[in-house]
């Protein structure tokens, strides 16, 4: 899995990802002060997505591209230290194989 931060996204990048999203205009997406982006398998991506959402205040969207899956990519919205925060959290959890038990709930 690939994980990157954007600090301060211009407003082209605010837009590509808008126009990938498939919103025309979108508050959060607008004044976050970084994006946070995360790369994988679709297994992985949900369970990223439910990660950054429980750990910090973010709004998590997910890119939409042409492959088979169609999800392979997450864009996070918010401030630079709630996306960094979520970065994290999504880094340590897979890592830690939080959501290998498909019997237990987080």
């Amino acid at each position: 899995m690939d994980l990157r931060i954007i600090k301060s996204p211009t407003p082209g990048t605010r837009s590509l990802l808008k126009h990938r999203i498939g919103v025309q205009s979108s508050e959060c997406i607008d004044e976050a002060d970084a994006i946070g982006l995360v790369q994988g398998r679709m297994i992985d991506m949900v369970c990223a997505a439910d990660i950054a959402e429980k750990a910090v205040g973010v709004e998590v969207y997910d890119v939409r591209g042409v492959c088979p899956q169609h999800m392979t990519l997450l864009a996070i919205f918010g401030d630079t230290a709630s996306v960094s925060d979520a970065l994290g959290e999504i880094e340590k959890k897979l890592k830690e194989g939080m959501y290998n038990d498909y019997g237990q709930t987080y």
